[in-house]
């Protein structure tokens, strides 16, 4: 057993888990925050995606005691209490998903995209997401989505508005 401390959205947990638990059982099991969603379990599809210490990160394959001391945000910290942020509206606006389960995930790895790049073309974002798998979509609508998100947190687009 290993203690971990953890701050996860914002707010700090101390929990002993299992030395070969994995951060995203740590996350759904132990924190009970839902969003985080398990796909393949291999770090493949990207359903897991959280953002470990500001990056972007597939939560099945880090172990919840690699996490002891980070700063974790899940799908559930991107919104302010009900209100949607930008990327999430611009998903929502843009038909950016349409069964959900990708989305979360989806949602984590454009996040730390647009921080590391405000203003990314078509190419720079499917190279981003490629990480991610969508099963029911074509991508049109999320990489439509992510644009519409950049555009929407653009200081320029702020004030024209």
């Amino acid at each position: 057993m290993s203690s971990v401390r953890v701050t996860v959205n914002g707010m700090v947990y101390q929990r002993e888990v299992e030395d070969r638990m994995l951060l995203v059982d740590f996350i759904r099991d132990v924190l009970q925050l839902k969003g985080t969603h398990i796909g393949c379990e291999v770090g493949r599809c990207g359903a897991c995606t959280i953002l470990f210490n500001g990056k972007s990160a597939k939560s099945c394959l880090l172990l919840a005691a690699q996490a002891d001391g980070a700063e974790v945000t899940t799908v559930e910290g991107l919104a302010d209490g009900n209100q949607l942020n930008s990327l999430q509206q611009a998903f929502k606006d843009n038909h950016g998903l349409q069964c959900g389960y990708c989305t979360p995930g989806f949602l984590m790895a454009s996040t730390d995209l647009l921080e590391r790049n405000p203003h990314p073309c078509e190419t720079e974002i499917r190279q981003g997401l490629s990480g991610n798998i969508c099963r029911c979509t074509g991508y049109v609508n999320i990489v439509r989505s992510v644009e519409a998100a950049a555009e929407a947190m653009s200081p320029t687009s702020a004030a024209t508005a």
